[in-house]
């Protein structure tokens, strides 16, 4: 196993091995083929699915390449040298001032599709890509991460003492050291100018203030939401879009505020995802405001369910009552009856009535007694020879005890006489 990883990582295999073999390690060998680094998030936040990866001479079409750098941010390179550059490569690339270490994450035709997303101003924010990072650069890399969690606890004391009505989220040092970048959040607007003094001499480096929002916040640090699984936001989103109380509406979903906001106490994005197919699926339904009549009731608009094209209604206004559910197909049918001047019997297909639920019992399939105790049989005397001897003996002595009474008796009446004879010869 040891030596398939070493030739996965010198790139010893073919384009098919390494696209299998990559989908299995992960970010071991990724070509220029459908791979780990390209279909998943890998290392970093926010990869594109390169769906063209595997096209022949989508590399070469042009020089654009995205890099990343921490978190959400993004930048888009010429590369001018005409560098070998694949997803992954670590890249030093030009930055205001100095220089900027990065990842390359997207190459190939793709590039200028993101770049319209990225509603660049002018072509002078595309700068260029110097050269493949060394390992003098990395060190550098690594000492100014280093930097930031300290720099981030003492700018946000910094800016209490300076009574600022604002929170410092995150601080990202260029890859040289020479700049930093503070997102900030603040509900009103915020005058820095003495903040960014006081840092400059503090820090020693070239400070650049970046205002953000909750959910860019919530993109940066990153989370798992109420779904289970790691905030969108963090993950595949590029671009927020605005989220209304009517997707909610529109999915029949309760407006409650604290199901319906996400961890950056804002709408959940993921309510736009399906609104567009609820609300294609909706315009099936009838109106909400129709009242079906039959000729007994009236029945009025209680609930429904979009995707399944069910409608149920009630006798009553507010209340459930006498609920009956029907398709759509029949409610429009019933709808155009009613316009007709013609009531149909119920709401059900060719009149019939809804059946009455009874109510069931549930103990009738069960036996009362199931959870009695048993009764204890009595153990029956076994006859044995002993115990017939033992019988036998009681008999003889019930005898004796018999004769010997009789005994007694007859000895009395021998005492009367001798009593008798007695008075006689007196």
């Amino acid at each position: 196993m040891a030596e398939d990883i070493k030739n996965i990582q010198d790139g010893d295999v073919t384009n098919e091995e390494n696209s299998m073999t990559s989908l299995t390690w992960g970010t071991f060998g990724c070509s220029r083929g459908l791979c780990a680094k390209g279909v998943s998030r890998s290392d970093h936040q926010l990869n594109t699915y390169d769906w063209l990866a595997d096209v022949p001479g989508n590399a070469e079409s042009t020089d654009l390449v995205e890099v990343q750098f921490k978190n959400t941010r993004k930048g888009y390179f010429h590369n001018v040298n005409g560098l070998d550059l694949k997803k992954g490569d670590w890249v030093a690339v030009e930055a205001s001032p100095g220089h900027d270490i990065g990842v390359v994450s997207l190459t190939g035709r793709l590039v200028t599709q993101q770049i319209k997303k990225a509603n660049l101003k002018s072509a002078d924010d595309i700068k260029k890509i110097y050269r493949f990072a060394s390992e003098s650069d990395m060190d550098r890399y690594r000492e100014a991460k280093s930097r930031e969690q300290g720099t981030m606890i003492q700018s946000r004391q910094i800016s209490k003492d300076l009574g600022l009505d604002m929170k410092i989220g995150d601080v990202e040092y260029q890859g040289d050291g020479n700049k930093a970048i503070f997102y900030y959040i603040a509900d009103e607007r915020v005058d820095f100018r003495q903040l960014i003094k006081v840092l400059a001499d503090t820090f020693h480096v070239r400070i650049e203030m970046k205002q953000i929002g909750a959910r860019q916040e919530a993109g940066r640090i990153g989370g798992t939401g109420p779904c289970g699984r790691e905030l969108c936001c963090a993950t595949w989103m590029k671009n927020f879009s605005s989220v209304s109380t009517n997707a909610a509406r529109f999915q029949d979903i309760s407006p409650n505020p604290q199901k319906l906001a996400g961890m950056c106490a804002k709408l959940k994005c993921c309510l736009n995802y399906e609104v567009d197919c609820y609300m294609e699926a909706s315009k099936d339904l009838p109106s909400k405001e129709v009242i079906l009549q039959t000729k007994d009731n009236d029945y009025y608009f209680f609930k429904q369910d979009i995707l399944a094209g069910l409608v149920t209604y009630s006798t009553d206004k507010r209340t459930p009552a006498n609920l009956e559910t029907i398709t759509a197909k029949r409610a429009h049918e019933i709808i155009q009856m009613n316009k007709e001047g013609e009531k149909p019997l119920s709401l059900q297909f060719n009149g019939k009535t809804k059946e009455v639920e009874r109510p069931k019992d549930m103990l009738d399939d069960s036996d009362l007694t199931r959870f009695d105790k048993a009764k204890k049989k009595k153990k029956k005397k076994s006859k044995s020879k002993d115990g017939a001897k033992g019988n036998g003996g009681g008999h003889a002595n019930n005898a004796q005890g018999k004769g010997n009474n009789a005994q007694a008796k007859g000895n009395g009446g021998g005492n009367a006489d001798n009593a008798q004879a007695k008075d006689n010869a007196k």
